[in-house]
C-alpha cells in the first residue's frame, strides 16, 4: 500500500480519537456556589437583532436567559430555534405583555399557555420560568404561576436600555449593576444593547464572572413555582 494510504488511515485515526476524547465532550454545569455567576436576561424577543446578538454570545462561549413573548416567537421562530439549539434558556414573558396585575386569573393563564404552546411547538422545549410584564406581579399572579409550575423571574438590576438607547450609556449602567449572583435585565429588540453586548460580556469575564441562565444560578436557591425572585421590596414568599 501506498504512503499516502497509511497517512490518510493515520488522520482518520486521530480525528476519531478527539472525537471521543473527554475533552471535545460538553462541559460540565457551572457549580455557582463554587464560580462567580452572573445571569444575562433579554425581555420581549426574539427582537429583530436577536440574530447578531447570538453570534455574540456564541463567541464568547456565554449562555442566557430569553424571556419570550408568544407573539414574536410566531413571526421569529427561527431565533427561537437558534435559542434553544445553542444551549441558552427560554423564559415565558407572556403572549401580548398585558400587565398582569391589571387582567383576571384567567385572562393571565391564556397569555401564559398560549406562549408555553407555541414555543414547546417550535423549538421541542417548554420554559419552565415565567417574567411578568413589567416586573409586575401581585398575589394573583403568584398563585396563577403556582398552579402552572413556574416561579416568577424579576432581576436585581436593569440596563435602562429601553430608555437610553445608547450604548455608552447601556455599557456603564450594566457594569454598575452587576454583582455576584446577579440577574440582569435587557432586551433584544434595542439594537444598541445588541451592538454592546461584545464588550459588556467581555468585561464582565475579565472581572472573573461566568455567565449562566437564569436555573442555573437559582438551582440551589430554594426558588418554587410561584415564588418571585429575587424578592419585590416589602414581599414575603
Amino acid at each position: 500500500m501506498s504512503r499516502q494510504f497509511f497517512s490518510l488511515l493515520a488522520i482518520a485515526a486521530v480525528t476519531v480519537t478527539l472525537a471521543q476524547s473527554p475533552a471535545a465532550a460538553a462541559p460540565a454545569e457551572v457549580d455557582c456556589a463554587e464560580a462567580k455567576c452572573i445571569a444575562l436576561t433579554f425581555d420581549d424577543g426574539p427582537g429583530q437583532h436577536a440574530g447578531k446578538l447570538l453570534d455574540t454570545l456564541k463567541r464568547h462561549n456565554a449562555k442566557a436567559t430569553f424571556f419570550l413573548q408568544g407573539q414574536y416567537v410566531k413571526s421569529r421562530p427561527a431565533f427561537a430555534k437558534r435559542m434553544a439549539k445553542e444551549g441558552h434558556e427560554l423564559g415565558n414573558h407572556s403572549y401580548t405583555h398585558k400587565d398582569f396585575t391589571k387582567i383576571s386569573a384567567s385572562a393571565m393563564r391564556t397569555e401564559i399557555q398560549k406562549t408555553q404552546d407555541i414555543v414547546a411547538k417550535t423549538t421541542g422545549v417548554t420554559p419552565k420560568l415565567l417574567r411578568p410584564p413589567y416586573g409586575m406581579t401581585d398575589l394573583q399572579t403568584s398563585d396563577v404561576a403556582g398552579e402552572l409550575g413556574m416561579p416568577q423571574i424579576l432581576w436585581t438590576g436593569g440596563s435602562r436600555d429601553w430608555e437610553s438607547k445608547n450604548e455608552e450609556a447601556i455599557k456603564k449602567q450594566v457594569l454598575s449593576v452587576a454583582q455576584p449572583d446577579g440577574i440582569i435585565l435587557m432586551h433584544d429588540w434595542v439594537e444598541q444593547t445588541v451592538t454592546s453586548m461584545s464588550a459588556i460580556v467581555k468585561t464582565l469575564q475579565n472581572k472573573g464572572y461566568t455567565l449562566v441562565t437564569v436555573s442555573t444560578l437559582i438551582k440551589d436557591k430554594g426558588v418554587k413555582a410561584g415564588d418571585a425572585y429575587p424578592l419585590p421590596a416589602g414581599w414575603q414568599n
